[in-house]
């Protein structure tokens, strides 16, 4: 057994360890807990919240604050919507099997609650960092906001240490990156070599595409949050509206076969459909888990976003802040995962067929497989390669200022900029993670478990705080909506 067979079997168990029943029941149980407290205002709030994103207050950029309303949100959308919708939900049904997205809708519904007090608390706690920046997240509320001053440090620099580390390894980085060069590296072997979905592409491909991802993610990061926030409110909105047009063309294509997808997907999520390689408990292992790499919906980093933002209401932040679970769960990750449904394309993966198929295709390949079936002449294949990249950029733009930030509260501005550098070290290496790793596809999954590790072990300080802080954010939240 050589290194990376090993590191495989290990990353494999601790992902399964730390996303085990202990970390599940928190993450929806903070959901639900947060949804009785604000009365359920996700469901009640909705629209409002909608109205708030579409307005032009929400892109006015007065205000003590670094970016707008608006861009705050894209930001995070940027951080989001990434290949957690594209790999990230083929994933969760590779190993868990078609049912495992139901598990990534009920934990985002909840989600949505959750991420309004993120955003809520991100504004009400944060504070004016020494270069004059907005300096907002966990590590901030649960400093400023808890009684316990003592505890609410340590809470605070846990979150920072493991957000520093989770900005570098995580799948806020390698993951994208490797998701990104993979997929572009297959388009190109296929195109100019005949070779099949799946096949290793030569080695040359991994190492330009990982220095021309370094390249453009760089020319943005060094700039700071102002240029971040301004790339992203153009490129996020125009790069979700692309993937939803051709993810639509998939599902139209099999309208009529709609209905049996969705009793495919409910059989399998609850235990009635047949699988090989896969279980109940695996599919609300990886639904929840991936649905939390996607939405980061008790993971605390959009709260980082929203610190920057220029509205002084936390209300108002909350409320745009809980649209983006629903744009990127219940939409995007939504249309993901008809494609591969409706497509048949779930069928040639590990959960299904159990480990020692032979043509088993994981992450990304699955949905290209989708996009190929129905999408004439390979171009679908094309699409996800764009779309990944696109995707994965704007991750990789949103978590290196999340990186940034857990960084600057532990060690002041003079890291900032080292910290930045070594984000693009550690995204190279990701890009060409799998041609070192060898011939098998069964790698990628080391990036995305250490991803999931990563998400672990900053989520669970920032649920902690948001337990401890709930009662601040259901008084002020319903003293403020009683007077609008």
């Amino acid at each position: 057994m050589d290194f990376f067979d090993i590191l495989l079997k290990w990353t494999s168990k601790l992902d399964l360890l730390f996303w085990g029943p202990g970390m599940i029941s928190l993450l929806l149980l903070t959901g639900i807990y947060l949804t009785i407290r604000t009365k359920g205002l996700q469901f009640t709030h909705f629209w409002h919240s909608l109205k708030l994103v579409f307005s032009k207050e929400s892109r006015s950029e007065k205000g003590r604050g670094d970016i707008s309303p608006f861009a705050a949100l894209m930001t995070a959308l940027a951080a989001t919507v990434g290949n957690g919708n594209i790999a990230g939900v083929a994933t969760a049904i590779a190993l868990g099997g078609p049912g495992a997205p139901v598990y990534m809708w009920i934990a985002g519904i909840f989600g949505m609650a959750t991420k309004y007090a993120e955003g809520f608390l991100g504004v009400q706690y944060r504070e004016v960092a020494p270069n004059g920046t907005m300096a907002g997240g966990p590590m901030y509320y649960v400093k400023n906001g808890l009684k316990n001053k003592k505890f609410g440090k340590i809470l605070g620099a846990t979150f920072a240490i493991c957000g520093a580390i989770a900005c570098l390894i995580g799948t806020g980085n390698m993951a994208q990156s490797n998701s990104m060069t993979a997929s572009l590296a297959n388009t190109f072997n296929q195109a100019f070599h005949g070779g099949v979905s799946g096949e290793l592409a030569p080695t040359i491909y991994y190492f330009i595409i990982g220095v021309l991802i370094a390249f453009l993610v760089g020319i943005v990061i060094i700039g700071g949050i102002k240029k971040i926030g301004h790339v992203s409110e153009k490129l996020v909105p125009a790069m979700i509206f692309f993937y939803m047009f051709f993810a639509s063309w998939v599902i139209l294509a099999n309208f009529t076969r709609i209905p049996e997808a969705f009793m495919i997907i409910f059989n399998s999520a609850f235990g009635f459909q047949p699988m090989v390689g896969a279980s109940v408990g695996l599919a609300i292992q990886n639904g929840v888990s991936r649905g939390l790499l996607s939405n980061e919906a008790g993971l605390g980093s959009a709260a980082i976003a929203q610190g920057a933002s220029t509205s002084e209401e936390p209300t108002k932040n909350g409320l745009i802040a809980m649209t983006g679970v629903f744009i990127d769960t219940i939409l995007v990750n939504s249309m993901t995962t008809l494609t591969i449904v409706l497509t048949g394309a779930y069928m040639f993966t590990p959960a299904w067929q159990g480990l020692g198929a032979e043509n088993n295709i994981t992450s990304i390949l699955v949905t290209q497989k989708a996009f190929n079936a129905v999408i004439p002449f390979g171009i679908g294949g094309t699409i996800i390669a764009v779309a990944s990249f696109v995707f994965g950029y704007t991750t990789l733009i949103g978590w290196s200022y999340y990186g940034e930030k857990c960084i600057e509260y532990l060690g002041g501005d003079k890291v900032i900029m080292p910290y930045r550098y070594l984000f693009i070290v550690f995204l190279f290496l990701g890009a060409i993670l799998t041609p070192i790793a060898g011939d098998s596809y069964d790698y990628l999954n080391i990036v995305w478990h250490i991803g999931n590790i990563g998400n672990a072990l900053m989520a669970f300080p920032n649920l902690v705080g948001l337990l401890f802080l709930a009662g601040v954010v259901a008084k002020i939240t319903q003293e403020k909506l009683k007077k609008s």
